[in-house]
């Protein structure tokens, strides 16, 4: 009973974020700003939506005692981990290449990188 309040809980979460994350890649006006949403709103959800699967294994795996739903459990925290690394080292990497190749912010952006002449 816990468990499906938990496994609830953290799903809405995740589809909170993850919807927060494609209105501000819908609604934010230049890359840096989208990307920045995109990234941190999902890479949140994604998280909280793979603690769902991690709960939900641990639960089943307590009924059942089957190891099938630790592998599951682990195969998904390896899932979240590495997602939060790549995610965040992939946005970072994109957007220096844009900042490097001239593609501006939009005007309303302050540019620290462009002030400090980088």
């Amino acid at each position: 009973m816990i468990a499906e309040w938990l496994i609830i809980i953290c799903l809405a979460i995740g589809i909170i974020f993850n919807s927060l994350g494609v209105i501000g890649l819908l609604r934010f006006p230049d890359l840096y700003t989208r990307m920045h949403a995109t990234t941190k709103a999902t890479t949140f959800g994604s998280v909280f939506t793979t603690l769902a699967v991690i709960v939900y294994s641990i639960s089943l795996y307590l009924s059942t005692i089957d190891s099938q739903f630790i592998v599951l459990g682990v195969h998904a925290f390896i899932a979240a981990f590495a997602l939060a690394f790549t995610n965040a080292i992939g946005s970072h990497a994109i957007a220096r290449a844009a900042h490097r190749s001239g593609i501006l912010p939009s005007p309303a952006v302050v540019d620290r990188l462009k002030e400090a002449g980088r």
